[in-house]
């Protein structure tokens, strides 16, 4: 390998970051978690209390600091109010905003209750965690958000309108964003996964007749793992992406292209 080869590959290397990730107990999050230590990062690992012990574990087991940060997103005024500032650490060079939820129901059965859960969670906390968070890298001049968008930012979907909802406004959250901080050095961009094997899937796939017309129209033959979400994670993080903001990268296995 030349030497330009090798330059080239420290552009990816985040050696000496610290990266935030939301929603980091299994699925998208523990893996986009693991593959940023893998990739160098020091993690500080966010969610629920009692939900973090083993991908902590994980990530020290590749020889990478992580702190955890109890968070519960499902009460976004306790993020919105400063009340946890002291709670969140200053040196924080990359935010991966993973956490979510989804209600699959009709949209004549949605209550305000269910409604506003997945915004609180989706959309609300997301956007005054990015708020808190962002502060001290518009300071030093330097960060990386990324937002895990999906597929359903750009489509409709099926019994799905609060989900829906709050990933198009992710998606619009992450260019405006970009719009205000990109001259501040701080590149904002976002992640659209199609069709994962996650818990937020799992009642898709348990219907044998949705499974197979989701399957059968996805070029790439199969439905995605939360491990293919790992070099973009990883790529956007990096100073690779520098002069990458505002875009919302589908990892759809060609989904979008039909």
């Amino acid at each position: 390998m030349s030497s330009d080869q090798t330059d080239g590959l420290q552009a990816f290397s985040l050696v000496g970051r610290t990266a935030m990730v939301t929603g980091v107990s299994r699925g998208i999050g523990k893996a986009i978690a693991v593959g940023l230590a893998v990739a160098g990062a020091d993690l500080v690992l966010a969610g629920r209390a009692g939900s973090l012990d083993t991908t902590k574990a994980t990530v020290e087991g590749l020889g990478r600091k992580a702190a955890t940060l109890e968070l519960d997103l499902a009460q976004p005024d306790g993020i919105a109010d400063g009340s946890l500032d002291h709670l969140l650490p200053p040196n924080v060079d990359i935010l991966v905003n993973n956490a979510g939820m989804i209600h699959r129901e009709e949209a004549v059965a949605v209550d305000a209750s269910s409604w506003n859960q997945v915004l609180d969670v989706n959309l609300t906390s997301l956007f005054f965690l990015t708020q808190r968070v962002a502060g001290p890298m518009l300071a030093r001049g330097h960060g990386k958000i990324i937002n895990i968008a999906s597929l359903l930012s750009f489509e409709g979907g099926l019994g799905v309108s609060s989900y829906a909802a709050s990933k198009h406004a992710v998606a619009g959250l992450t260019r405006a964003l970009s719009n205000e901080w990109a001259s501040h050095g701080v590149q904002v961009n976002a992640i659209a996964p199609g069709y994962i094997v996650t818990d937020n899937t799992a009642q898709l796939r348990a219907d044998p007749a949705r499974s197979t017309s989701i399957g059968d129209r996805i070029p790439a033959g199969r439905w995605g793992l939360p491990s293919d979400l790992v070099g973009a994670s990883v790529f956007l993080a990096s100073s690779a992406a520098d002069y990458v903001t505002g875009h919302v990268l589908l990892v759809d296995g060609g989904w979008s292209a039909r």
